[in-house]
């Protein structure tokens, strides 16, 4: 039998334990080491070459969505799941953002924990029904967003509207002088009748509204979930 390789990241001791109690009872999963912060667990994960890294959130030092950047970042790096606390949705979008393959709550029951794991471990995204419930909030909200801000820049030439995506892609006015193939001071021009035009106090403001308008390259956090519960496979 294949054994899952998981490396547990929790600065309280007692979790760890208590972790690795219940992984250890499942004979295809075996614990092969626990970090008390992200910095321990990228040295970890390096050291042990983990399968499958469950990875808390605030701990002292390097936090957890720091390390899950840091580790996805490496050569072939592990699969990275966030067991935590907290259930806030913007700690559930950023610590996918991060890279992250799931995000379990730690009163998840062990036996449906070790399940997805192994569901996490053979590439599927997993997710607690609080952390799914408000993926699906915030996607509404987007959605919502998205429509107010089509609605503003509606009567926008394409000009406009080429250089209002670019400052949504972070570009300073001389790149995107260079990208539209336009003087800068034909861009200056551009970005103080965008901002006057659209009623934004400054360059965020602005970048902002391009990207709930959907003209930036967008991130889709719903594909390929299996959510935990009942219904998990």
């Amino acid at each position: 039998m294949n054994q899952l390789r998981v490396l547990i990241v929790d600065d309280e001791p007692l979790v760890c334990r208590h972790l690795s109690a219940i992984l250890s009872a499942a004979p295809d999963v075996v614990v092969v080491g626990t970090a008390a912060d992200g910095a321990e667990a990228v040295e970890a994960v390096v050291r042990e070459r983990p399968d499958l890294v469950l990875m808390d959130l605030r701990m002292p030092g390097v936090d957890g969505l720091a390390a899950t950047e840091r580790i996805r970042g490496l050569v072939d790096p592990p699969v990275v799941l966030v067991l935590t606390t907290f259930d806030a949705d913007g700690y559930v979008i950023r610590a996918l953002r991060a890279g992250a393959a799931g995000y379990l709550v730690k009163s998840t029951p062990p036996a449906e924990l070790i399940d997805l794991i192994r569901v996490a471990a053979q590439g599927h995204t997993v997710l607690s029904p609080v952390a799914r419930d408000g993926l699906v909030a915030a996607s509404a909200t987007a959605h919502e967003e998205r429509a107010a801000a089509l609605a503003r820049v509606t009567d926008l030439t394409d000009r406009e509207r080429d250089v209002l995506t670019a400052i949504g892609d972070g570009l300073t006015n001389a790149e995107i002088a260079r990208r539209l193939h336009l003087s800068e001071t034909t861009v200056k021009g551009y970005v103080s009748h965008l901002f006057e035009k659209l009623g934004c106090a400054n360059r965020t403001q602005a970048g902002l509204l391009a990207q709930s308008a959907g003209w930036t390259t967008p991130v889709d956090y719903n594909a390929g979930v299996h959510p935990a519960g009942p219904s998990s496979p």
